[in-house]
């Protein structure tokens, strides 16, 4: 009889300690589980929040375009792929009007008009630089080509400015200055006599690219032409205009040539900025 009281009581005693400790683990579940619900919370909120804020800016914007939308006089039309307002666009058309219906017979669009305006512009304010047998100006469809002799920008095998410049990258200065979509590219060009090699100079292809960077830094130190308009090139005595077969020819081929470069994606950008 002992023997089977104490089976039972042993019996007993292992369930209590299985279920107590089956309680602690539940427990210590149950409190994990609260931490993650309460973490869960928080960034629920902190996402209700974010999800607030940006709606909110969503909100400003749509409330913009609105306006945008029901302001007929700032409308947005799109020109050729470039978005502008309808002021802008009226603008652009008012300035047409000081060009002559002649040169705007071929325009089929706005885009094509304001091409044929800058043509008509650049032309106009190139009157007062005259020709002679030291420049020559040329202009295929919008872009002009203005080449100057070398030895009215520089002394031989130089690439220091002369004096005799001045009045020429003056008018030139006065051109680029007065249209901010202009891109103005300066090529050096020499002959194809061999240049001797010094410590500044050591051939054709330093003297060229030196006398480009010249024409540059006095278009812009001097004649305030802003430097992101400007570009300098050489290129030596690889684009002739002629063959280098006598003095006077290399003399010819001796030149630094101004090429004028409207840019009517900058110019459209410009009026829709403004």
């Amino acid at each position: 009889m002992k023997r089977i009281s104490v089976i039972v009581l042993s019996a007993i005693f292992f369930t209590a300690c299985v279920s107590k400790k089956k309680y602690l683990a539940l427990e210590q579940d149950n409190g994990e589980l609260k931490s993650e619900l309460t973490k869960t919370k928080v960034a629920n909120e902190e996402l209700e929040s974010k999800f607030a804020k940006i709606q909110q800016r969503v909100d400003s914007y749509n409330s913009k375009i609105n306006e945008l939308t029901d302001d007929n006089n700032a409308k947005l039309v799109s020109v050729d792929g470039v978005v502008i307002s309808e002021n802008q666009k009226v603008a652009m058309r008012e300035s047409l009007k000081n060009v002559p219906p002649a040169y705007m017979a071929t325009a089929k669009t706005l885009k094509d008009s304001m091409n044929l305006a800058m043509q008509f512009n650049l032309k106009s304010s190139l009157e007062n630089i005259d020709e002679d047998e030291d420049i020559a100006i040329n202009i295929e469809e919008t872009v002009v080509m203005i080449s100057i002799s070398d030895k009215m920008l520089f002394n031989s095998g130089s690439y220091k400015i002369s004096n005799k410049a001045d009045e020429i990258l003056q008018k030139i200065a006065n051109v680029i200055n007065s249209e901010e979509s202009l891109d103005v590219m300066v090529e050096g060009h020499t002959d194809n006599k061999l240049m001797k090699n010094t410590a500044a100079v050591k051939d054709n292809w330093d003297l060229s690219v030196l006398r480009a960077t010249s024409v540059v830094r006095k278009l812009q130190n001097e004649y305030n032409v802003a430097p992101e308009q400007l570009i300098a090139a050489g290129r030596s005595f690889y684009k002739p205009l002629t063959t280098n077969d006598t003095n006077e020819n290399r003399a010819t081929n001796r030149r630094t040539r101004i090429v004028i470069l409207p840019n009517i994606d900058k110019f459209f950008a410009m009026m829709s900025s403004n």
